[in-house]
């Protein structure tokens, strides 16, 4: 069996937030075909994406194709709104959640699903979250920061309670990464900027103490951890060395919550996958393959199956075990 945890979804079909709300900066899709559309934010074409990223038939066709039995569906980061007004975040949240588990339920076998949230209004997130828990989905995709705060941030504490209450794990995707206005030019923001901000979730959830303070909550972090994994040894001199500025949240050694969160594969090089299972540990890494995103793995699971170097039982644990440990399924 094979679970890809990191895929993502969006509606055929987006009402017109803008004109609804009254003001810019919600996701359109415009010149669309019947193979692919233009996403638009602020009349301005942000990416064009293909027909897989909304048409089920193309996807389980490629899933097939590529010998993937399910995907964990998630929106698009784009799509979080963690900067509009609260209510209207709620109900684009709302349209997104119930699209996707619409999804699920017609092809049950072959989707599951995560939500989204209002994140910058903790009481709205707490209740969308209630509701993505009733109506079946499998847990939340969050931003790793949330209108520039970290994500140890206090406002978030009854989110993690909530979360963990509801055993509803969380999958924390970058988005909004710092830098870009410096950066914008190469691709910058996604072949540097990611990286550097999923590394900057994981580390502000560890020196903040979340690990400490939610024992219980289940965490995945997007594109193999980021650069995290291949800097937890600067991260750990940091601390050692000047625990006045490093520890003054949390005094336990970063490297001790290796093993307490889980990443997906994607990483794009068998050597940079053999080295995150050293590090992490092989019970900490899930088939992930940002489906179907040009940066995300061509054909998912590749890395995994083709390396000579992971046997058959890490291969199980990779393809669908740590899956099924970190959504909180004994099988499907």
């Amino acid at each position: 069996m094979k679970i890809d945890i990191h895929t993502h979804i969006i509606p055929e079909k987006i009402p017109n937030f803008s004109k609804n709300f009254g003001y810019e900066g919600f996701v359109s899709l415009a010149n669309k075909t019947s193979k692919q559309a233009d996403m638009m934010i602020f009349e301005e074409r942000f990416r064009t994406i293909k027909c897989n990223c909304w048409s089920s038939k193309s996807r389980i066709a490629d899933m097939k194709k590529h010998k993937i039995d399910i995907q964990l569906l998630s929106p698009i980061p784009v799509m979080f709104c963690y900067w509009a007004r609260s209510k209207d975040a709620l109900k684009v949240s709302q349209f997104l959640n119930d699209f996707i588990i619409e999804e699920c339920s017609k092809n049950p076998k072959k989707f599951m699903g995560l939500g989204t949230v209002p994140m910058q209004n903790t009481n709205l997130s707490i209740s969308e979250l209630e509701r993505c828990k009733e109506i079946g989905l499998k847990g939340v995709e969050i931003g790793s920061n949330i209108n520039n705060k970290n994500l140890n941030h206090a406002d978030f504490y009854p989110f993690y309670q909530a979360a963990q209450d509801l055993d509803m794990p969380l999958f924390i995707h970058p988005w909004e990464m710092m830098g870009m206005s410096q950066m914008s030019k190469y691709w910058l923001p996604w072949l540097v900027g990611m990286p550097a901000e999923t590394s900057r979730a994981i580390c502000s959830m560890i020196f903040g103490g979340i690990f400490e303070k939610f024992p219980r909550l289940r965490i995945a972090f997007a594109h193999g951890g980021g650069s995290f994994p291949h800097i937890i040894g600067r991260i750990e001199k940091g601390f050692l060395e000047r625990p006045d500025l490093c520890a003054v949240d949390n005094e336990i050694n970063p490297k001790k919550y290796i093993g307490k969160f889980y990443v997906d594969s994607l990483v794009h090089s068998q050597d940079a996958l053999n080295y995150l299972i050293d590090i992490l540990g092989p019970r900490s890494v899930m088939l992930g393959s940002d489906y179907p995103f040009p940066l995300g793995e061509d054909v998912p699971g590749e890395l995994i199956n083709n390396n000579p170097r992971i046997d058959a039982d890490i291969k199980k644990d990779l393809f669908y075990k740590n899956a099924l440990n970190w959504l909180g399924l004994e099988k499907i």
